[in-house]
């Protein structure tokens, strides 16, 4: 069993957003010892991880929630799950798109910079290399 402070290390997740997601009802077996203090088996973090992945696409609590909900209900919800799992697996293809488009950026520029450093360039993209500046009185 593992506390949430355990949890939170080996999870990568704040012991605060835990303590919510148990309080929204995702964690459905999670234990308290005698002192209150929450329990988490390792089949508890298989629920984290699945919540930590729709959190991080920004699947809404409400979704998360349904998701869990199904899960407790049983097989019969399998068909309903998948599609979750299939809208949620799209969301995130969106956002690594997003994210390479930025990396692409972020790698040509990366690239300009050092061609600007290593050959003693001036920066002529700098807006403040095009245009002369009138001074602030």
């Amino acid at each position: 069993m593992y506390t949430i402070k355990e949890v939170a290390d080996k999870m990568d997740v704040s012991e605060h957003t835990l303590r919510f997601w148990a309080k929204s009802g995702f964690f459905p077996f999670i234990k308290r010892n005698e002192n209150n203090v929450r329990l988490f088996s390792e089949n508890d973090l298989d629920w984290v991880k699945i919540v930590k992945c729709l959190r991080m696409v920004g699947t809404e609590n409400k979704a998360i929630k349904r998701y869990i909900d199904l899960c407790l209900i049983g097989d019969s919800t399998i068909p309903e799950r998948f599609g979750i799992i299939q809208a949620t697996k799209i969301k995130a293809q969106q956002q690594m798109d997003d994210l390479q488009r930025q990396m692409d950026l972020l790698e040509y520029k990366e690239n300009y910079y050092k061609n600007l450093i290593k050959n003693n360039l001036n920066d002529e993209w700098n807006p403040m290399n095009k245009v002369e500046h009138e001074s602030i009185a």
